[in-house]
Protein backbone atom coordinates (compact mmCIF):
# COMPACT_ATOMS: atom_id res chain seq x y z
CA UNK A 1 0.00 0.00 0.00
CA UNK A 2 1.09 3.48 -0.97
CA UNK A 3 0.76 6.26 2.03
CA UNK A 4 -0.24 9.49 0.94
CA UNK A 5 -2.06 10.43 3.75
CA UNK A 6 -2.70 9.09 7.13
CA UNK A 7 -4.50 10.24 10.29
CA UNK A 8 -3.39 9.33 13.58
CA UNK A 9 -5.94 9.29 15.97
CA UNK A 10 -4.72 7.70 19.36
CA UNK A 11 -6.35 7.36 23.04
CA UNK A 12 -3.98 7.80 25.67
CA UNK A 13 -2.17 4.76 27.43
CA UNK A 14 -4.14 5.54 30.66
CA UNK A 15 -1.20 5.36 33.38
CA UNK A 16 1.64 5.34 31.14
CA UNK A 17 1.78 8.05 27.88
CA UNK A 18 -1.12 10.15 27.03
CA UNK A 19 -2.40 10.71 23.55
CA UNK A 20 -0.41 13.59 22.42
CA UNK A 21 2.61 11.73 23.26
CA UNK A 22 1.24 8.39 21.20
CA UNK A 23 0.56 10.61 18.35
CA UNK A 24 3.70 12.24 18.27
CA UNK A 25 5.70 8.47 18.33
CA UNK A 26 3.53 7.11 15.97
CA UNK A 27 3.54 9.93 13.35
CA UNK A 28 7.47 10.51 13.93
CA UNK A 29 7.66 6.52 12.36
CA UNK A 30 5.43 6.87 9.53
CA UNK A 31 7.10 9.85 8.40
CA UNK A 32 10.28 7.93 8.65
CA UNK A 33 9.35 5.00 6.44
CA UNK A 34 6.92 7.33 4.03
CA UNK A 35 8.66 10.86 4.07
CA UNK A 36 6.12 12.27 2.03
CA UNK A 37 3.38 10.98 3.73
CA UNK A 38 0.35 13.52 4.83
CA UNK A 39 0.68 12.81 8.66
CA UNK A 40 -2.94 14.80 10.59
CA UNK A 41 -2.19 14.00 14.20
CA UNK A 42 -5.00 14.15 16.08
CA UNK A 43 -5.13 13.35 19.68
CA UNK A 44 -8.07 11.73 20.93
CA UNK A 45 -9.98 10.55 23.48
CA UNK A 46 -13.75 9.38 24.69
CA UNK A 47 -14.78 11.08 27.85
CA UNK A 48 -12.34 9.49 29.85
CA UNK A 49 -8.96 10.46 31.48
CA UNK A 50 -7.27 13.00 28.92
CA UNK A 51 -10.54 14.28 27.49
CA UNK A 52 -10.22 18.17 29.05
CA UNK A 53 -7.04 18.37 27.50
CA UNK A 54 -7.71 17.07 23.49
CA UNK A 55 -10.66 19.67 23.89
CA UNK A 56 -9.08 22.52 24.74
CA UNK A 57 -6.01 21.68 21.76
CA UNK A 58 -9.09 21.58 19.45
CA UNK A 59 -11.42 24.45 20.89
CA UNK A 60 -8.92 26.72 22.53
CA UNK A 61 -9.05 27.48 26.40
CA UNK A 62 -7.63 27.87 29.74
CA UNK A 63 -7.10 25.06 32.39
CA UNK A 64 -7.23 26.15 36.18
CA UNK A 65 -6.93 23.87 39.51
CA UNK A 66 -8.87 24.45 42.99
CA UNK A 67 -8.93 21.93 45.88
CA UNK A 68 -11.71 18.82 46.32
CA UNK A 69 -11.96 16.11 48.14
CA UNK A 70 -10.96 12.59 46.47
CA UNK A 71 -12.83 9.58 46.40
CA UNK A 72 -11.57 8.93 49.73
CA UNK A 73 -11.91 12.66 51.48
CA UNK A 74 -9.22 13.63 51.32
CA UNK A 75 -8.41 17.18 49.82
CA UNK A 76 -6.61 16.94 46.41
CA UNK A 77 -5.81 19.47 43.49
CA UNK A 78 -8.05 19.10 40.73
CA UNK A 79 -7.89 20.90 37.28
CA UNK A 80 -10.53 21.65 35.04
CA UNK A 81 -10.95 23.80 31.84
CA UNK A 82 -12.95 26.57 30.59
CA UNK A 83 -13.14 26.74 26.61
CA UNK A 84 -12.90 29.79 24.67
CA UNK A 85 -16.67 30.19 24.04
CA UNK A 86 -16.92 29.92 28.12
CA UNK A 87 -17.90 26.50 28.36
CA UNK A 88 -16.23 24.58 31.62
CA UNK A 89 -15.06 21.38 30.45
CA UNK A 90 -14.84 19.06 33.57
CA UNK A 91 -13.47 15.27 33.62
CA UNK A 92 -14.45 13.70 36.86
CA UNK A 93 -11.17 11.31 36.87
CA UNK A 94 -9.42 14.83 37.71
CA UNK A 95 -11.19 14.47 40.86
CA UNK A 96 -12.91 11.26 41.66
CA UNK A 97 -10.92 8.60 39.44
CA UNK A 98 -9.09 6.13 40.24
CA UNK A 99 -5.68 7.59 40.51
CA UNK A 100 -7.23 9.89 42.86
CA UNK A 101 -7.39 7.71 45.96
CA UNK A 102 -5.13 5.33 47.99
CA UNK A 103 -6.14 1.99 47.36
CA UNK A 104 -9.11 0.72 46.30
CA UNK A 105 -12.06 1.90 47.54
CA UNK A 106 -15.30 0.23 45.92
CA UNK A 107 -17.82 0.45 48.90
CA UNK A 108 -16.91 3.76 50.26
CA UNK A 109 -15.75 6.07 47.62
CA UNK A 110 -17.86 8.87 46.34
CA UNK A 111 -18.27 11.80 43.85
CA UNK A 112 -18.50 14.45 46.11
CA UNK A 113 -15.42 16.11 44.47
CA UNK A 114 -16.90 16.54 41.56
CA UNK A 115 -19.67 18.02 42.57
CA UNK A 116 -17.22 20.67 44.10
CA UNK A 117 -15.60 20.88 40.90
CA UNK A 118 -18.70 21.92 39.15
CA UNK A 119 -19.51 24.35 41.63
CA UNK A 120 -16.08 26.09 41.17
CA UNK A 121 -16.78 26.16 37.30
CA UNK A 122 -20.31 28.25 38.55
CA UNK A 123 -18.50 30.60 40.36
CA UNK A 124 -16.45 31.17 37.32
CA UNK A 125 -19.25 32.04 35.37
CA UNK A 126 -20.00 29.07 33.38
CA UNK A 127 -23.04 27.91 32.52
CA UNK A 128 -22.15 25.44 29.67
CA UNK A 129 -20.90 22.04 30.64
CA UNK A 130 -18.88 19.39 28.83
CA UNK A 131 -18.71 16.52 31.82
CA UNK A 132 -16.57 13.49 30.93
CA UNK A 133 -17.20 11.02 33.36
CA UNK A 134 -14.44 8.18 31.92
CA UNK A 135 -12.05 6.69 34.61
CA UNK A 136 -14.01 6.80 38.15
CA UNK A 137 -13.40 5.03 41.36
CA UNK A 138 -17.58 5.53 42.45
CA UNK A 139 -20.10 3.68 42.42
CA UNK A 140 -22.45 6.15 43.54
CA UNK A 141 -24.68 7.28 41.32
CA UNK A 142 -24.21 10.55 41.65
CA UNK A 143 -25.04 10.81 44.87
CA UNK A 144 -22.08 12.24 46.39
CA UNK A 145 -22.01 15.04 43.29
CA UNK A 146 -26.01 15.90 44.17
CA UNK A 147 -24.65 16.46 47.54
CA UNK A 148 -22.32 18.64 46.95
CA UNK A 149 -24.80 20.73 44.86
CA UNK A 150 -27.01 20.53 47.88
CA UNK A 151 -29.13 17.90 46.98
CA UNK A 152 -30.35 16.22 50.75
CA UNK A 153 -30.41 12.35 50.92
CA UNK A 154 -32.19 11.17 54.00
CA UNK A 155 -32.50 7.32 55.23
CA UNK A 156 -35.64 6.13 56.97
CA UNK A 157 -34.90 7.55 60.33
CA UNK A 158 -34.71 10.98 58.59
CA UNK A 159 -31.26 11.23 59.14
CA UNK A 160 -29.33 13.07 55.98
CA UNK A 161 -26.04 11.50 54.57
CA UNK A 162 -23.58 11.97 51.57
CA UNK A 163 -24.27 8.52 50.15
CA UNK A 164 -21.50 6.05 48.44
CA UNK A 165 -22.11 2.43 47.01
CA UNK A 166 -22.19 1.01 50.10
CA UNK A 167 -25.14 3.17 51.36
CA UNK A 168 -27.32 3.53 48.35
CA UNK A 169 -29.91 1.22 49.37
CA UNK A 170 -30.18 3.30 52.68
CA UNK A 171 -31.54 5.87 50.50
CA UNK A 172 -35.15 6.57 51.51
CA UNK A 173 -36.27 9.98 50.47
CA UNK A 174 -34.46 13.10 48.11
CA UNK A 175 -34.98 16.53 48.51
CA UNK A 176 -33.76 18.50 45.51
CA UNK A 177 -34.94 21.61 47.27
CA UNK A 178 -31.34 22.95 48.58
CA UNK A 179 -30.01 22.53 45.50
CA UNK A 180 -27.55 25.04 43.82
CA UNK A 181 -29.94 27.87 41.88
CA UNK A 182 -27.92 28.14 39.18
CA UNK A 183 -27.48 24.48 38.16
CA UNK A 184 -31.45 24.94 36.46
CA UNK A 185 -29.64 27.81 35.01
CA UNK A 186 -27.16 25.89 33.03
CA UNK A 187 -27.12 23.22 30.46
CA UNK A 188 -24.73 20.40 30.69
CA UNK A 189 -23.45 17.90 28.43
CA UNK A 190 -22.12 14.40 29.46
CA UNK A 191 -19.53 12.48 27.55
CA UNK A 192 -19.70 8.65 28.02
CA UNK A 193 -17.06 6.46 27.13
CA UNK A 194 -19.33 3.54 27.64
CA UNK A 195 -23.12 2.68 27.38
CA UNK A 196 -23.94 -0.11 29.70
CA UNK A 197 -27.61 0.77 31.70
CA UNK A 198 -27.67 1.54 35.45
CA UNK A 199 -28.02 -2.36 36.73
CA UNK A 200 -27.88 -5.54 35.75
CA UNK A 201 -25.49 -8.04 34.19
CA UNK A 202 -24.38 -5.30 31.79
CA UNK A 203 -24.73 -2.56 34.18
CA UNK A 204 -22.28 -0.21 36.48
CA UNK A 205 -21.50 -2.95 39.26
CA UNK A 206 -21.07 -6.04 37.35
CA UNK A 207 -19.08 -4.56 34.92
CA UNK A 208 -16.76 -2.45 35.92
CA UNK A 209 -16.70 -2.26 39.80
CA UNK A 210 -14.72 -5.50 39.28
CA UNK A 211 -12.04 -3.11 37.98
CA UNK A 212 -12.71 -0.69 40.65
CA UNK A 213 -11.71 -3.85 43.68
CA UNK A 214 -15.40 -5.27 44.38
CA UNK A 215 -15.33 -8.52 45.03
CA UNK A 216 -18.05 -10.47 43.71
CA UNK A 217 -20.43 -10.15 47.05
CA UNK A 218 -19.62 -5.92 47.31
CA UNK A 219 -20.83 -6.33 42.98
CA UNK A 220 -23.67 -7.88 44.13
CA UNK A 221 -24.48 -5.23 46.74
CA UNK A 222 -23.52 -2.14 45.16
CA UNK A 223 -25.81 -3.65 42.15
CA UNK A 224 -28.92 -4.13 44.58
CA UNK A 225 -28.31 -0.30 45.93
CA UNK A 226 -28.26 1.20 42.11
CA UNK A 227 -31.49 -0.81 41.93
CA UNK A 228 -32.60 1.18 44.68
CA UNK A 229 -31.59 4.37 43.74
CA UNK A 230 -33.37 4.06 40.17
CA UNK A 231 -36.41 3.20 42.30
CA UNK A 232 -35.96 6.15 44.92
CA UNK A 233 -35.20 8.10 41.53
CA UNK A 234 -38.62 6.51 39.83
CA UNK A 235 -40.61 7.85 42.75
CA UNK A 236 -38.92 11.38 43.09
CA UNK A 237 -38.58 12.30 40.07
CA UNK A 238 -41.45 10.57 37.55
CA UNK A 239 -38.69 9.24 35.15
CA UNK A 240 -36.82 5.92 34.62
CA UNK A 241 -32.95 6.91 33.68
CA UNK A 242 -31.83 3.42 34.34
CA UNK A 243 -31.67 1.81 30.74
CA UNK A 244 -30.79 5.22 28.74
CA UNK A 245 -27.25 4.59 26.61
CA UNK A 246 -24.80 5.76 29.31
CA UNK A 247 -26.66 5.29 32.43
CA UNK A 248 -24.26 2.97 33.81
CA UNK A 249 -21.49 5.55 33.41
CA UNK A 250 -18.80 6.08 35.89
CA UNK A 251 -20.70 3.44 38.51
CA UNK A 252 -24.15 5.11 37.73
CA UNK A 253 -22.83 8.74 37.82
CA UNK A 254 -24.62 9.04 34.32
CA UNK A 255 -28.00 8.14 35.71
CA UNK A 256 -27.18 10.87 38.19
CA UNK A 257 -26.05 13.63 35.93
CA UNK A 258 -29.52 13.16 33.87
CA UNK A 259 -31.69 12.69 37.08
CA UNK A 260 -29.86 16.10 39.31
CA UNK A 261 -28.30 18.40 36.05
CA UNK A 262 -31.61 17.26 33.49
CA UNK A 263 -27.76 16.32 31.44
CA UNK A 264 -27.98 15.01 27.69
CA UNK A 265 -25.71 11.81 27.86
CA UNK A 266 -24.03 11.62 24.59
CA UNK A 267 -21.37 9.54 22.89
CA UNK A 268 -17.81 10.57 23.64
CA UNK A 269 -15.42 9.30 21.37
CA UNK A 270 -18.40 10.94 18.89
CA UNK A 271 -18.76 14.43 20.16
CA UNK A 272 -14.86 14.69 20.45
CA UNK A 273 -13.95 13.53 16.64
CA UNK A 274 -16.67 16.59 15.87
CA UNK A 275 -15.00 18.56 17.81
CA UNK A 276 -11.45 17.91 16.22
CA UNK A 277 -13.55 17.84 12.87
CA UNK A 278 -12.20 14.14 12.12
CA UNK A 279 -14.45 13.61 9.12
CA UNK A 280 -13.23 17.03 7.02
CA UNK A 281 -9.24 15.10 7.11
CA UNK A 282 -11.23 11.65 5.42
CA UNK A 283 -10.92 12.52 1.53
CA UNK A 284 -7.64 11.09 0.11
CA UNK A 285 -6.91 9.18 3.43
CA UNK A 286 -5.24 6.21 2.73
CA UNK A 287 -4.94 4.90 6.82
CA UNK A 288 -5.95 5.64 10.22
CA UNK A 289 -3.48 4.99 12.67
CA UNK A 290 -5.46 4.68 16.55
CA UNK A 291 -4.39 2.80 19.32
CA UNK A 292 -5.18 2.28 23.49
CA UNK A 293 -3.42 0.89 26.54
CA UNK A 294 -5.84 -2.16 26.10
CA UNK A 295 -8.04 -3.57 23.06
CA UNK A 296 -10.74 -5.51 23.53
CA UNK A 297 -14.21 -6.11 23.61
CA UNK A 298 -15.16 -2.78 25.48
CA UNK A 299 -13.39 -0.66 22.67
CA UNK A 300 -15.82 -1.79 20.28
CA UNK A 301 -18.84 -0.09 22.85
CA UNK A 302 -18.26 3.49 22.73
CA UNK A 303 -14.73 3.76 22.97
CA UNK A 304 -12.75 5.40 20.89
CA UNK A 305 -12.04 2.41 18.24
CA UNK A 306 -15.98 2.48 17.82
CA UNK A 307 -16.20 6.01 16.97
CA UNK A 308 -13.21 5.90 14.29
CA UNK A 309 -15.02 2.64 12.70
CA UNK A 310 -18.23 4.36 12.53
CA UNK A 311 -16.83 7.43 10.18
CA UNK A 312 -14.26 5.54 8.70
CA UNK A 313 -16.33 5.25 5.08
CA UNK A 314 -14.49 2.42 3.98
CA UNK A 315 -10.59 3.49 5.19
CA UNK A 316 -8.47 0.80 6.59
CA UNK A 317 -8.38 1.25 10.29
CA UNK A 318 -5.31 0.20 12.35
CA UNK A 319 -5.04 -0.06 15.94
CA UNK A 320 -1.22 -0.01 17.65
CA UNK A 321 -2.00 -1.05 20.90
CA UNK A 322 -0.33 -2.11 24.77
CA UNK A 323 -2.00 -5.33 24.72
CA UNK A 324 -4.81 -7.25 22.68
CA UNK A 325 -7.33 -8.88 24.80
CA UNK A 326 -10.18 -9.50 22.30
CA UNK A 327 -11.14 -12.16 20.77
CA UNK A 328 -10.05 -12.84 16.82
CA UNK A 329 -13.04 -13.21 15.52
CA UNK A 330 -14.22 -9.59 17.07
CA UNK A 331 -10.87 -7.78 15.19
CA UNK A 332 -11.81 -9.90 12.00
CA UNK A 333 -15.53 -8.75 11.77
CA UNK A 334 -15.19 -5.17 12.30
CA UNK A 335 -11.65 -5.34 9.77
CA UNK A 336 -9.16 -3.64 11.67
CA UNK A 337 -5.29 -4.73 11.56
CA UNK A 338 -3.65 -5.27 14.61
CA UNK A 339 -0.56 -4.52 16.69
CA UNK A 340 0.54 -5.31 19.63
CA UNK A 341 3.24 -2.78 21.91
CA UNK A 342 4.11 -5.86 24.39
CA UNK A 343 4.63 -8.43 21.16
CA UNK A 344 7.04 -10.85 22.35
CA UNK A 345 7.85 -9.46 25.80
CA UNK A 346 6.33 -8.97 29.07
CA UNK A 347 3.66 -6.44 30.00
CA UNK A 348 5.57 -5.14 32.30
CA UNK A 349 8.59 -4.69 30.24
CA UNK A 350 6.68 -2.70 27.86
CA UNK A 351 4.97 -0.41 30.34
CA UNK A 352 8.44 0.62 31.42
CA UNK A 353 9.72 1.44 28.17
CA UNK A 354 6.66 1.99 25.97
CA UNK A 355 8.22 4.56 23.90
CA UNK A 356 10.77 2.62 22.59
CA UNK A 357 8.14 -0.33 21.98
CA UNK A 358 5.83 1.50 20.56
CA UNK A 359 7.96 3.14 18.13
CA UNK A 360 8.97 -0.68 17.29
CA UNK A 361 5.25 -1.69 16.79
CA UNK A 362 4.19 1.14 14.38
CA UNK A 363 7.58 0.09 12.68
CA UNK A 364 6.68 -2.97 12.65
CA UNK A 365 3.25 -1.70 11.15
CA UNK A 366 4.62 0.59 8.53
CA UNK A 367 6.64 -2.19 7.03
CA UNK A 368 3.56 -4.67 5.85
CA UNK A 369 1.80 -1.64 4.70
CA UNK A 370 4.79 -0.77 2.62
CA UNK A 371 4.95 -4.48 0.97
Amino acid sequence: MKLRKVIVVPDSYKGVMSAKQVADIIACEVTSIYPNCVVVKMPIADGGEGSVETIISAVGGKLYETKVLSPDGRLITASFAIAADGTAILEMAQSSGLTKQNGLNPMTANTYGFGQLILTALEYGAREFILCIGGSATTDGGGGMASALGVQFHDNEGNRFIPCGATLSEIADIDVRGIDGRIPESKFTVMCDVENPLFGENGAAYVYAPQKGASFEQVLALDKGLRHLRAILLDRFGADYSNNPGAGAAGGLGAGCMAFLNADLVRGSDAILNLCGFEDHLPDTDLIITGEGKLDAQSFSGKVLSGILSRAGGVQVCSICGVCECEKYIIDENNIDVFEVSEGISKEESMENTAKYLRIATERAMRMYSQ
